[in-house]
């Protein structure tokens, strides 16, 4: 998944008229952007999965455990990335989230 460069990595103060803009109620955009950050966060988790997946052995134990550079290197770079509601926030501010009204 690619993530976004102008997508701010802490909380951001968001006025409520820009978010209920789109579809006339706060809570239903709330819950639009709700949906789209578990879609974020379960293809995040997916893609790391994958990734770690390729450093797992069958035979884990405790004195054989040692420091994969590469392993640390991945995980660091998904602590980092934005957390998934800031960025559904910013795709739905940014109209690129498509939902269909009941």
């Amino acid at each position: 998944m690619e993530i976004k460069k102008n997508v701010p990595n802490n909380t951001v103060t968001r006025k409520l008229t820009d978010i209920d803009t789109p579809t006339g109620n706060v809570y239903e955009s709330v819950t639009i952007i709700a949906k789209r950050a578990n879609q974020i966060a379960t293809e995040l988790k997916q893609e790391l999965n994958r990734k770690l997946a390729d450093f797992s052995s069958s035979t884990d134990a405790l004195e054989e455990t040692f420091e994969n550079r590469e392993q640390i290197e991945i995980s660091k770079y998904y602590e980092r990335i934005p957390k998934p509601t800031l960025i559904a926030t910013e795709e739905f501010l940014d109209g690129e989230v498509v939902f269909k009204e009941k």
